[in-house]
């Protein structure tokens, strides 16, 4: 896997460029701002980034603005962002559109060396990673405004485990219970959230970003 990599803490990046190139990894590039990231985007052309969110010069949104970007431009590049906070306005923007090739971790989850070597491969594969966390704090919005108050417990886990990536295989495990029960809560949070089997439209998408437009 060709990857680039954008972090401005130089001990981080280079611990992390070490560990990719230790697991089998190309890293073609390793920066510490966002204009680097996508000049370095253009011109290599690699099958993942890794980016911060806070980055030289104004340490607010660099990163994660390169990294919208970059998926704008090259939507075929998984986008995988590492931050110390839950960014929900750019966290749900990264994901609109079609869901694929994109991921959230916070940084306390690359101590977990195989959580995000695994979300990593996830997301060069054309999936998502979103850290438990963040979606936690995507999901929680008032009973007045929140479009998930008609779904069950069980019901608001199994999206939870959706908006991480996850398959109804992978949710099925991951629960303990049966792929046949997964999918009917699936089918379930579709009838609640009034999505339609539409085509050229994804429930599964539409049923994450329902409740992150608020």
């Amino acid at each position: 896997m060709r990857v680039i990599l954008a972090e401005d803490s130089t001990l981080l990046r280079e611990g992390l460029v070490r560990l990719l190139i230790e697991e089998g990894h190309d890293v073609v590039a390793s920066v510490g701002d966002g204009e680097a990231l996508l000049s370095t985007t253009a011109a290599y052309q690699p099958d993942v980034i890794v980016t911060d969110v806070r980055m030289p010069p104004t340490h607010t949104d660099e990163g994660l603005r390169a990294a919208l970007e970059i998926r704008s431009r090259w939507p075929e590049i998984g986008v995988l962002v590492l931050s110390q906070y839950v960014e929900k306005r750019y966290a749900a923007e990264l994901i609109t559109g079609d869901g694929e090739r994109v991921g959230y971790l916070l940084k306390d989850r690359v101590a977990q060396v195989g959580e995000f070597l695994d979300a990593l491969d996830r997301v060069a594969a054309g999936g998502a990673a979103f850290d438990p966390e963040v979606v936690r704090r995507l999901l929680a919005r008032t009973t007045h405004t929140d479009p998930l108050a008609k779904l069950t417990a069980r019901e608001r886990e199994v999206l939870e485990k959706m908006a991480q990536g996850h398959t109804n295989a992978g949710i099925a495990e991951s629960l303990y219970v049966s792929q046949s029960a997964v999918e009917k809560h699936v089918n379930a949070i579709f009838d609640k959230l009034g999505l339609a089997n539409t085509a050229g439209y994804s429930r599964r998408v539409l049923a994450i970003l329902r409740y992150l437009g608020s």
